[in-house]
């Protein structure tokens, strides 16, 4: 499903070129549930937004679904980010003026769904997640882990083949951070692959191999139990 050959990011500058990702070699396949570790500043982050089409490598290759990503023009990158990507956040990034129904809806009304199909597919999410009495509350009104759900339920009403979670459980106490890891796991036994980047053991386990970045450089640390 995602295949990276070589892939370099960069910064230049008057004297120096700063490395981001060194050489990056990478294979995914349907189904997977990876796990990236580090340490901060490590390219963690980079990685994941290289992955999901938000930015581009200096070198290298990116093939997804067979298309090379680091050949298409921006406007094709957009539709297969828009089509196939699902992202979750540490932060939430919910927008605090829409209600919990229309942060889960605002992905279907870019992708051109039409209204009847756009209130059954949100109807759907709500119930699954158990927060149809939270459908007209604004995200301030929510506790994290509510948040992180109605982000999940928003990152996957489009039915997206990969879910990138970017340290998804970084702002919820243990037990709020188990239910979403439960909440993954369920969604990766449905087909969804999911790339997380974690810095909790107990949950990058939870993933099928867990994959570590220090200074740019990938190494695969271990395929796990789950």
């Amino acid at each position: 499903m995602i295949e990276l050959n070589g892939i370099y990011k960069y910064f230049d500058n008057k004297y120096q070129r700063t490395f981001v990702l060194r050489d990056v070699e990478l294979k995914i396949n349907e189904g997977d549930f990876i796990s990236v570790m580090g340490p901060s500043g490590a390219g963690k982050s980079t990685l994941l937004n290289i992955i999901g089409m938000l930015d581009e490598p200096n070198e290298g290759e990116y093939l997804f679904l067979g298309k090379p990503v680091h050949k298409i023009k921006e406007k094709e990158r957009v539709e297969y980010h828009r089509n196939y990507v699902g992202f979750i956040f540490q932060a939430f990034h919910l927008i605090d003026e829409m209600t919990v129904y229309e942060n889960i809806e605002t992905p279907l009304i870019y992708k051109g769904v039409k209204l009847k199909e756009r209130q059954a597919m949100v109807a759907n999410l709500l119930d699954r997640f158990n927060i149809v009495a939270k459908k007209d509350l604004f995200p301030e009104q929510l506790s994290g882990g509510q948040q992180q759900l109605v982000g999940i339920a928003r990152a996957i009403v489009g039915k997206p083949k990969l879910l990138l979670a970017d340290e998804p459980t970084g702002n919820l106490h243990t037990d709020q951070g188990r239910e979403i890891m439960k909440l993954l796991n369920e969604l990766n036994r449905e087909g969804i692959t999911i790339i997380q980047v974690t810095h909790n053991e107990e949950f990058a386990k939870m993933g099928q191999r867990i994959v570590n970045i220090k200074d740019g450089i990938l190494k695969e640390l271990c395929t796990t139990e789950a």
